[in-house]
């Protein structure tokens, strides 16, 4: 952390909480409510989170919040910031904190829809690849040749660019974040939280699971930041869908010490290894490109 600009002291996400060891998405939580400080509302369907929060009557969270089913999180949030505004309140932030499952798949179209009508919430999707809670099956977000209960063979298929998708929904802000690079989130989740005083604003976090990708817990934040590193999670953002890219990897195509930290990938051969070097290798050319022709 760069003590020039430390996270806020306040802790909004108690100690004690139900995690597993060495949890990305605990860690990136408490980091966001820090962030958007005890004001927040919080939306959290069903996930990892739903257990990271403490039983009832018992709980981990210092801000109100709302459990949800899996595909309505975005239209509680919404719900919440329109009763938020006739009763004058414009500043409190209203956000939902959903997983890969809960957003690229089941929600995708709440999100989409709340997005479309561009209203003032904050959608962040906390992204560990897979349905976690229940046994880490593949989603739309896994990586292609990663070994999930579900995808025995290898998934194939290449994962969704949820990103993009909201991008191209011309929405206020959006952006990548990961908890390896502490600063570039913090600034992110600060022009998110602006941001979603006037419109829809979404953030992308990849959240390690040292339990459903097959490593040891306290490689939590060295997983996430080989992924940023060697491009394979490009770090981004955008604004009313110029996209610009606010970290450039410091190891493209030294992808395989990514791989080798996780179980999921063991079952890869040479060939898909030198496959996924490609696509990484294509999407930073992509991304090159756009950011270039950008004024």
């Amino acid at each position: 952390m760069d003590m020039k600009h430390p996270a806020p002291a306040e802790e909004l996400l108690s100690s004690g909480h139900f995690a597993c060891p060495g949890c990305g998405v605990a860690l990136s939580m408490r980091l966001t409510l820090k962030v958007l400080g005890e004001r927040t509302r919080m939306v959290v369907p069903a996930s990892c989170s739903s257990v990271i929060a403490s039983k009832y009557p018992h709980t981990a969270m210092k801000v109100p919040f709302i459990h949800t089913p899996f595909a309505v999180s975005a239209g509680f949030a919404t719900g919440i910031a329109h009763a938020l505004e006739l009763k004058g309140d414009k500043e409190s932030p209203v956000m939902v904190w959903a997983g890969d499952g809960a957003s690229y798949d089941i929600g995708f179209a709440g999100l989409s829809g709340a997005a479309e009508r561009n209203e003032r919430i904050l959608y962040i999707c906390y992204d560990n690849e897979a349905y976690m809670n229940t046994g880490a099956q593949r989603s739309s977000a896994t990586p292609s040749c990663t070994w999930t209960p579900t995808t025995p063979s290898l998934k194939r298929e290449q994962k969704k660019n949820l990103f993009k998708i909201m991008v191209d929904h011309k929405i206020k802000y959006a952006a990548t974040a990961c908890v390896s690079h502490p600063q570039d989130m913090m600034e992110k989740l600060k022009k998110a939280k602006e941001a979603s005083k006037e419109g829809f604003s979404f953030l992308l976090l990849l959240t390690p699971c040292p339990t459903g990708w097959g490593m040891e817990e306290n490689l939590t934040v060295q997983a996430a930041r080989l992924a940023v590193e060697t491009g394979i999670f490009p770090l981004l953002e955008a604004e009313k869908g110029r996209v610009r890219i606010t970290h450039i990897p410091t190891a493209l195509g030294e992808e395989e010490g990514y791989l080798k930290l996780q179980k999921r990938f063991s079952k890869m051969r040479s060939e898909e290894t030198k496959a996924l070097k490609e696509w990484v290798r294509e999407r930073w050319r992509e991304l090159d490109s756009l950011s270039s022709s950008l004024p």
